[in-house]
């Protein structure tokens, strides 16, 4: 092969020698350069040197072609360059220091250009604020390092304008951008984006490509979108979304919306808009399973749906049952995931599992908890919870308070989701020691409690709890009779419940709702004879949001004591006001009558009334507010005594809730009552 390549070569290099020769010599003959190149067949092979016919011999040496005789003298060379002649500067002369770029300026102050930016056309069509949020012109303060870079920022910023534009259905807008150079020492460049929206394009023919639904058009019927609507694409996505949202809560658990298309007709200036939607088969709830690390079995799982098998699928309900699950606090992640299984349902609907996928979190914590209130003074709680202790759901609850004026622990077994979701079954043994000006008190308890409460996570309108309750207690009384205090020993069965209507929004730190709480309280003292009454109490809250850093929050509260005494009710339960909680500016539990000796007595009825104005900036906030209300010896409350404290707080929110400190002063003191009230602590007054 290398042999007929080089063959090839050969044979070409000579016949381009044979017709040089040929040609030339027919030119010096006629001299005509037309008829030169005209080279008869027979002269031309002729001319072709004859070839080997051994394959192996060497190459034949190609023939020098004939050079025609100089016709005339070439010019005299020119002159030496002098400089050219001279030696070169040794290489250590030259100056070899590199430029110094942008990217090579590190500690040094880089020299920057200022410019405004002017916008044009996007005010007309409500776009100039979206605008300048996303500007890459407005970033950075309008300063950039040179004019090329402004220059490329306005080029992004035409781009912005046409992409907002269309998102609005101004799809034939169009913008562009200028630079202009200052034309005074002291002004700014100018970069100027000027844009042109064009017409608006609406939707023209609207049509959904479903499969049939239960009931008819369920598809478009959740696609709020009508002809003559502009292509806005923020309300046309809004609307897929919608379907998207509506179908599986409707029975379809695995509906998927399809791309979009819109047929733009620059005529009508409409656009007409096809959307596929798969609805697949109408479902309804079947089974539980479970999947990964187990936390709950299947049996308890099946505590927490709000549905029945055979109903119709509802995706909320699913939302609703995942909610739940996050709410026990046993869950690192859970998931709930439809399954289709193929199996008929009623009414001509397909069974759907439920598959929950659960991977079990952390336990066990410790929380902390800590306070000061002029009159009851420094207080400092302590809680370790194991959650899990006694599957499924049962925990363990050590706490312990430490402070100035009480003391006490208490051990909590709790079930939650007790045989019912959201049912909690609790017993409670405590121990305290309290020391106020009021009373001073050894007191024991032992409870139990059934409740449905609110969690951060899943706050509900409605909850309640009741149960029973047997207290010991041996505390000090003022006994008016002998003109001094005493300590007397109480026996008391209660059987407290608890009802509330909750619609605000948040449970520490509310901004908008309301809250009804009702108290009661039946109850027997066992102090050498039988005496029943009844502890009632009633309270309402309120929270108005005036702007997005104000919230305007007020409380009423009333409470009554039936069917006893007074002297015959351990102090411990009776009515005391003032403190945190109650009328600031007065010291806790000083409000109501005094006895002799300018200590509180507590009373049968209380009522309480509060306003404040909370207002946040950022992380932080300021409460000015006004507290008034006292304690009554009678069995209702009264208006006309009422005791008025006022002050101003400050608080620091939280993750999980505002840190509040609150000083206050009382506007209508007794004697004895101080100028002024410290309270700390964590959460909102109400």
């Amino acid at each position: 092969m290398s042999f007929a390549v080089g063959r090839v070569r050969w044979a070409a290099a000579v016949l381009l020698v044979a017709t040089s020769s040929l040609a030339h010599a027919q030119s010096t003959q006629s001299g005509a350069p037309g008829d030169a190149w005209i080279v008869p067949d027979a002269e031309f092979d002729k001319a072709l040197p004859p070839l080997s016919g051994d394959l192996n011999a060497p190459l034949e040496a190609m023939p020098a072609a004939e050079q025609p005789a100089p016709t005339g003298t070439l010019p005299p060379p020119a002159p030496d360059d002098a400089q050219l002649a001279q030696p070169l500067p040794p290489i250590t002369t030259f100056e070899s220091t590199p430029l110094e770029t942008t990217v090579d300026v590190k500690d040094k102050a880089a020299p920057t250009i200022r410019y405004e930016t002017v916008v044009r056309g996007l005010d007309a069509i409500g776009l100039a604020d979206q605008f300048n949020a996303l500007s890459s012109l407005k970033k950075d303060g309008g300063k950039a390092a040179n004019a090329i870079q402004i220059a490329a920022r306005a080029r992004e910023d035409e781009a912005l304008a046409v992409r907002l534009m269309k998102s609005l259905g101004y799809y034939d807008g169009a913008a562009h951008s200028a630079i202009e150079r200052p034309t005074a020492q002291d002004a700014a460049t100018r970069a100027i984006i000027t844009a042109v929206p064009g017409k608006l394009y609406r939707l023209g023919a609207i049509n959904v490509v479903a499969p049939p639904t239960i009931p008819p058009g369920l598809a478009r019927e959740q696609l709020p979108l009508k002809p003559g609507d502009p292509i806005e694409a923020a309300r046309i996505e809004a609307a897929e979304a919608n379907v998207s949202l509506v179908l599986p809560q409707r029975g379809y658990p695995f509906a998927k919306v399809g791309d979009r298309d819109i047929l733009l007709d620059e005529q009508t200036l409409t656009g007409d808009y096809t959307l596929p939607v798969e609805t697949g088969p109408r479902g309804s709830f079947g089974k539980l399973r479970t999947r990964g690390r187990p936390v709950f079995a299947l049996r308890h799982l099946n505590v927490f749906p709000r549905f029945r098998p055979g109903d119709l699928y509802d995706a909320r309900k699913v939302d609703d049952l995942r909610h739940a699950l996050t709410a026990t606090g046993l869950f690192n992640s859970v998931s709930v995931e439809p399954v289709a299984t193929g199996e008929p349902g009623p009414d001509g609907t397909e069974l759907v599992d439920l598959v929950v996928n659960q991977r079990k979190g952390k336990t066990r914590s410790i929380a902390a908890q800590a306070g000061y209130d002029t009159g009851e003074g420094i207080k400092l709680e302590g809680a370790w919870t194991s959650r899990d202790m006694f599957p499924p759901e049962g925990a363990l609850i050590a706490s312990a308070t430490a402070g100035t004026q009480q003391q006490g622990a208490s051990a909590t077994f709790r079930r939650a989701n007790a045989g019912k979701r959201d049912r909690t079954f609790s017993i409670i043994a405590s121990a305290n020691h309290q020391n106020y000006d009021a009373f001073n008190a050894i007191t024991g308890t032992l409870a139990v409690r059934f409740s449905y409460d609110s969690t951060p996570l899943w706050q509900k309108k409605f909850t309640y709890a009741y149960g029973v309750e047997l207290t010991g207690t041996n505390e000090s009384v003022y006994d008016f009779a002998r003109v001094e205090r005493v300590r007397r020993t109480y026996g008391i069965v209660a059987l407290p419940a608890q009802a509330q209507w909750d619609t605000s929004d948040n449970l520490l730190n509310p901004t908008r709702g309301y809250r009804l709480k009702l108290n009661l309280s039946p109850e027997t003292s066992v102090r050498g004879s039988i005496d029943p009454y009844v502890r009632a109490m009633l309270e309402g809250t309120f929270y108005y949001l005036v702007s997005e850093n104000l919230v305007i929050a007020g409380r009423a509260r009333a409470g009554s004591i039936i069917g006893i005494s007074r002297d015959d009710l351990a102090p411990s339960r009776r009515y005391y006001g003032g403190g945190g909680g109650s009328v600031r500016g007065f010291g806790y539990q000083r409000l109501g009558p005094l006895d002799p000796q300018g200590n509180p007595v507590g009373g049968r009825s209380i009522n309480e009334f509060a306003l404040e104005a909370r207002y946040r900036f950022g992380d932080f906030g300021i409460v000015p507010f006004i507290d008034a209300g006292n304690a009554y010896e009678s069995v209702l409350p009264k208006g006309g005594d009422l005791r008025f404290g006022a002050g101003i707080g400050g608080r620091f929110y939280t993750n999980f809730g505002p840190m509040r400190v609150d000083i206050a002063t009382p506007l209508n003191p007794r004697k004895g009552d101080s100028r002024i009230a410290l309270y700390i602590s964590i959460g909102q007054a109400f």
